[in-house]
């Protein structure tokens, strides 16, 4: 058995510098920005306890959002979900790009939150 839950909604962001998404984003939602950002590539976003974690992504294709589903085994997961309708659409680093029947792409990736144990949903 293993577990997944939504982990973090993604703002693709095409562009060279975080800086104008970062000030805009923590402005809309009141977030701030988290501790020891430690690659360009992404700016974390804090919010209140408990609330899905926001992340802002440097990428080289156009602006979106997409969603991250944390698991605690990315194979087993990726596995329900192709069962469920997804396509397998590309393997990175240490998770996994889906494309659900709808055409939206999500990931697959490692617990991210600290709860993550608690509260996400059995599957068997």
């Amino acid at each position: 058995m293993h577990k997944s839950r939504l982990g973090a909604l993604v703002i693709d962001c095409r562009t060279e510098d975080l800086t104008e998404a970062t000030a805009f984003w923590t402005g809309a939602l009141g977030y701030d920005v988290a501790p020891d950002q430690s690659d360009d590539r992404y700016v974390i976003l804090v919010g209140p306890g408990g609330e899905v974690k926001l992340i802002l992504q440097k990428v080289e294709h156009d602006s979106r959002v997409h969603l991250d589903i944390e698991t605690d085994d990315i194979e087993a997961e990726v596995e329900r979900l192709v069962g469920l309708g997804a396509a397998i659409v590309s393997r990175i680093k240490g998770w996994v790009v889906l494309e659900a029947p709808s055409g939206h792409r999500f990931c697959v990736v490692r617990p991210q939150r600290p709860d993550f144990a608690a509260n996400a949903n059995p599957h068997a």
